[in-house]
């Protein structure tokens, strides 16, 4: 049987907790016992972990082996802020497609009333990346940062490393790629397809409506060589196209 995998709140070399509401689900929802083995994911490491005490808002669990964890390449999604009941199903939805770092971003098109209250949101999102994490046994949940301006977030330092042209021979490619959907040539998949080996893949994906001709521009004429990629023939919700695009890339790596 597969055993239940949870991210620690706090660990040490031999122990581990879950604490507050994180704790209080395993303890009065899924009532924990002592002796009950389970997973706890500590930092870059997944152990096994049998629980050693049990309180309401206190979890502790001895840690044993070691499990070896896979490793991915790491893709990050530029999310254009959306109505928050979809983007909170989106977020759930490509956290269990493992998606490394999500940037919720504040778009010409994001309504006005939901750029204000951005910020506020972002700890829901963690929660909500976090509960997602340990339903689909990753061993950390994806980074979600602080709702940010297209021009701020097309200078992340996350972006810095050297772009997708001219890579050496067998040198991974760092592909930066941009949902538009005017664009009738290049598919998401063919891009891919294109690329052997990849260190690291970024998707933009924008609000209902798309992404204006001026924010298309601005990831034209970015440092960091933004391609533009389709999704297909038909129009696709926001959310839609997050996990669609997730899906193809993570099929493709």
């Amino acid at each position: 049987m597969t055993r239940r995998r949870w991210i620690a709140d706090e660990f040490s070399s031999d122990r581990a907790v879950l604490t507050g509401d994180h704790a209080a689900h395993l303890a009065r929802t899924l009532r924990a016992r002592v002796g009950q083995e389970f997973e706890v994911a500590c930092g870059d490491q997944v152990r096994r972990a049998t629980v050693a005490s049990v309180a309401d808002d206190r979890v502790e669990f001895v840690l044993g082996e070691e499990i070896a964890a896979s490793s991915v390449v790491p893709i990050t999604l530029l999310l254009a802020v959306f109505k928050f009941d979809r983007m909170e199903w989106a977020i759930e939805k490509c956290t269990e497609l493992n998606v490394t770092n999500i940037i919720p971003v504040i778009a010409r098109r994001t309504e006005k009333h939901l750029a204000a209250a951005a910020e506020k949101r972002a700890e829901r999102w963690r929660r909500i990346a976090r509960e997602a994490s340990e339903q689909s046994r990753r061993t950390a949940p994806p980074e979600i940062a602080v709702p940010v301006k297209l021009s701020e977030a097309l200078n992340l330092p996350i972006f810095s490393s050297a772009p997708h042209q001219e890579e050496a021979a067998g040198t991974a490619a760092a592909l930066r790629i941009v949902l538009d959907e005017t664009e009738r040539e290049a598919s998401l998949g063919d891009i891919l397809q294109a690329h052997g080996k990849l260190e690291s893949i970024a998707l933009a994906v924008g609000p209902e409506g798309g992404w204006t001709t001026d924010e298309l521009r601005s990831f034209a004429m970015s440092e960091w060589q933004w391609i533009s990629a389709s999704l297909g023939e038909t129009i696709l919700r926001a959310e839609t196209a997050a996990i669609a695009a997730l899906s193809i890339a993570r099929a493709a790596t």
